[in-house]
């Protein structure tokens, strides 16, 4: 649907009016985006059957590639600080996955902060845990029994984009890894998520 669209706006674009451009704007919109949920839905059910093949990891240095990887993408500054040094046993490309989705979440969420930060650390307030934190948009801590489930969203898709299944990808990730995971927030003052990968 996206190429014909594309196609048919190359082509044919200078001969429809400005309502059937905009109806294919919306036709390759949607289309994109469901084409990055059949993505994200496979590496759910990829996360579920796939073996877990466990070596040391560096957690700091791939949430380094990571915090570069959204820099790169985008022209506004974040504070970004990642402690160093932290190491665990696990999969390697789930921990990735895990980290992209938790430091993608957070850097989403600070898109309206004027002076966003996120840190990635280690905390011990309640047990060692690792820890992503932001002063993003937050959310209402009596809603977040819906966090880790598909297809659950706190925000609406005007304020931020997504289809819900980031989180539970998480959360799928830690229970595979003998873990737990749990989010603090307050609506407008950030969030954090908190969560232990067993050695």
């Amino acid at each position: 649907m996206d190429g014909f669209s594309k196609a048919l706006l190359e082509d044919y674009g200078s001969n429809l009016d400005e309502q059937a451009t905009d109806y294919l704007h919306r036709v390759r919109g949607a289309s994109r985006k469901m084409s990055a949920l059949i993505d994200d839905l496979l590496d759910l059910s990829h996360i579920r059957a796939s073996s877990i093949q466990k070596e040391r990891v560096d957690l700091s240095e791939i949430a380094r590639q990571v915090a570069g990887e959204l820099q790169q993408g985008d022209d506004r500054r974040v504070a970004v600080e990642i402690d160093g040094g932290l190491t665990t046993r696990g999969d390697r490309r789930m921990i990735r996955i895990l980290l992209e989705n938790l430091l993608g979440n957070a850097w989403k969420y600070t898109s309206k902060q004027p002076d966003a930060w996120i840190r990635f650390g280690l905390e011990t307030g309640n047990g060692k845990e690792f820890c992503v934190r932001d002063n993003g948009a937050g959310f209402n801590m009596a809603y977040a029994d819906k966090l880790f489930s598909p297809f659950q969203r706190l925000h609406l898709d005007t304020e931020f984009e997504g289809n819900g299944i980031g989180l539970a990808t998480v959360k799928r990730i830690v229970a595979r890894h003998g873990g737990n995971i749990r989010a603090e927030a307050e609506t407008g003052r950030g969030a954090a998520f908190f969560f232990t990968l067993e050695q």
